[in-house]
């Protein structure tokens, strides 16, 4: 194992997005132990997988472990939980953390910096947030579809060296990657995507390429990213037009790829409600931005959700 720039790293929820960043680095040589639970036993057997578009990965080895305490002090977290499990974040991250250990969340949502700062300190969190399109097809097993770049910035603070670090040693291993600014930005450019794809995938049991081609449903995703922009500049945010229309466009690409949250309602796992929906949906009409596609929306989900056995979100 090569000395890492970033230290010994650990990453909590390996699943697609986990397996999927945290193999990469892996394979790029960086020190990285993965917490894992299901996958576990496979993963010890057979190694982990990754099949990209820029080349197939194995892992015929990994460092991975059932419990935090096995895995021991790290310096740098990467969270992959959902949103959902953040409960568990009080168990699972103590062991894992030092007096130096950073914190990079890779959740989908809102207020999961702030969940995060609230109990560690704001100084050590940071968010990625990755625009991806992935898939864990079996145990030990990801499929990588489309996509895949990933913005990293500091909670509350300009880009520092340590961001700069974590996104060139991505870029170093084949993930597209960028220090940003404006984290809170960043996350209202992702869920310009995540609320209406990921909302209609459950609402209209429709994947992207289903999204795309009925008119009436591609109109009501324009709509709702009308909305969530009215919300982001109220907040301070200043995200053109053409990003929705970009975000269109771009979806393209990810055929009849179905997102996170479709996958999560289909299997009654938990679905992340108050983060992609609910939490926006507040602090933009906090901020004075009309939402009722939003508002619709969000009560839709939360009862779909509720009724199959996936909330609370």
């Amino acid at each position: 194992m090569n000395q890492s720039p970033l230290g010994k790293i650990a990453v909590v929820g390996s699943g697609a997005v986990g397996c999927y960043y945290g193999g990469m680095l892996a394979h790029g040589g960086h020190d990285v132990h993965f917490l894992m639970r299901a996958d576990l036993d496979t993963v010890r057997r057979d190694g982990l997988r990754i099949f990209t578009k820029g080349g197939d990965v194995y892992l015929p080895r990994v460092q991975c472990a059932a419990t935090s305490e096995e895995i021991g002090t790290a310096d740098l977290v990467i969270i992959a939980l959902k949103a959902t499990a953040n409960a568990e974040l009080v168990r699972l991250l103590p062991p894992l953390i030092g007096s130096r250990t950073a914190l990079l969340t890779l959740q989908n949502g809102l207020g999961n910096e702030a969940f995060l700062s609230g109990r560690w300190g704001a100084e050590r969190v940071m968010g990625g947030l990755c625009f991806v399109c992935i898939n864990r097809t079996a145990p030990g097993v990801i499929r990588h579809l489309d996509h895949g770049s990933i913005s990293i910035g500091e909670s509350g603070r300009p880009v520092s060296e340590r961001v700069r670090g974590i996104a060139d040693a991505f870029s170093a291993v084949g993930v597209e990657a960028k220090a940003v600014g404006d984290l809170d930005g960043e996350r209202w450019r992702k869920l310009m995507w995540n609320v209406p794809f990921n909302g209609l995938s459950i609402g209209a049991l429709a994947n992207v390429a289903d999204v795309l081609a009925d008119a009436v449903l591609r109109a009501e995703a324009r709509a709702l990213m009308d909305e969530l922009l009215d919300a982001a500049r109220g907040l301070g945010h200043a995200i053109p037009d053409s990003f929705a229309d970009w975000q269109i466009e771009r979806s393209g690409s990810m055929g009849d790829y179905k997102p996170s949250s479709m996958i999560d309602y289909e299997l009654g796992r938990p679905v992340e409600v108050e983060a992609i929906w609910g939490e926006p949906l507040r602090q933009g009409v906090a901020a004075g931005a009309k939402m009722p596609r939003l508002a619709l929306l969000h009560g839709i989900i939360r009862h779909l959700a509720e009724r199959h056995a996936g909330f609370p979100g």
